[in-house]
């Protein structure tokens, strides 16, 4: 009964007020984020649904130990390193941080993609520490090669959104389309018109890194099509399930730039941008 409550106060309180934000204006004045104590690669950033906390990754560059990070908001565009996650960083890597109103954490990893062909995992958040960490049943195809590199979890919990991506002999990604997929049980199960849902996200190019609004009609994600560098895009539909308009480019994002993340109330977008040599976590708003 407690959970029932508990869903249908985030729908009153948090889902319903985001409806009218389609309309809103453009996302202007790209800000850098200033995560105080830390100097690394930050990459990957969410914002939790309280915006008390920005999770994100270091590089995820094979050469480098890729692990879970977090950092604790003092205003918008600033955060104090608290470190890395505790009880879900190995020796793999371990990237794209996600959670949905109740601290049901979501991750990629690839640390048991031989034995499993899987690599979303799912655990329980509480102040930095992740606990209860499992594979998430249902989603993988199951065929090797086939890899889901991106997630992002809706805010009610209820859809998970990832990456089908086919992986070449060389390591790279050959393709990548977004993919969604409804709570079945303690697990997921694809939507069956995820492929119509999408029909104008997924193209020849690389689709990826989705992010979406807590009413479910407005989707971010980056698109890479091997001559330019990667942009942020933008999609909306009338309802869930629903197919997605046509998309178009989130223009005040310029330069190299990847994984956004929309805060809860719709009016801050963060995501990755490659700065020098370096990758730095950077904000608009509307």
């Amino acid at each position: 009964m407690l959970q029932v409550v508990l869903r249908a106060w985030f729908f009153i309180a948090v889902l319903c007020p985001v409806a009218g934000l389609h309309a809103a204006s453009a996302f202007s004045d790209p800000e850098r984020v200033d995560i105080r104590g830390y100097q690394d690669d930050a990459m990957e950033p969410f914002i939790t649904s309280n915006g008390r906390y920005l999770l994100f990754n270091n590089s995820n560059d094979p050469s480098v130990d890729t692990n879970l990070h977090y950092a604790e908001r003092i205003d918008g565009i600033t955060f104090e390193y608290k470190g890395e996650l505790r009880g879900v960083n190995t020796p793999a890597l371990e990237g794209v941080p996600t959670m949905d109103g109740y601290g049901n954490f979501y991750f990629v990893s690839p640390r048991s993609y031989g034995a499993t062909l899987s690599t979303i995992y799912q655990a329980r958040f509480s102040d930095g520490d992740i606990s209860g960490v499992v594979l998430v049943s249902g989603i993988s195809k199951q065929k090797p090669g086939i890899v889901n590199f991106d997630v992002e979890v809706s805010p009610d919990g209820q859809y998970l959104y990832f990456v089908d991506s086919r992986f070449g002999k060389e390591g790279g990604p050959k393709t990548a389309g977004l993919v969604v997929a409804k709570r079945k049980g303690l697990g997921f199960a694809r939507v069956k018109d995820s492929d119509k849902i999408f029909k104008r996200i997924n193209t020849w190019a690389l689709e990826y890194a989705p992010s979406i609004s807590a009413d479910g009609r407005e989707l971010f994600f980056t698109r890479f099509d091997r001559k330019n560098p990667p942009a942020i895009y933008r999609a909306v539909r009338e309802s869930i399930g629903a197919v997605f308009t046509e998309p178009s480019k989130v223009m005040s994002i310029e330069g190299f730039v990847e994984a956004p993340s929309l805060s809860l109330d719709g009016r801050a977008l963060y995501y990755h941008k490659k700065v020098n040599d370096k990758f730095r976590i950077y904000r608009v708003t509307r």
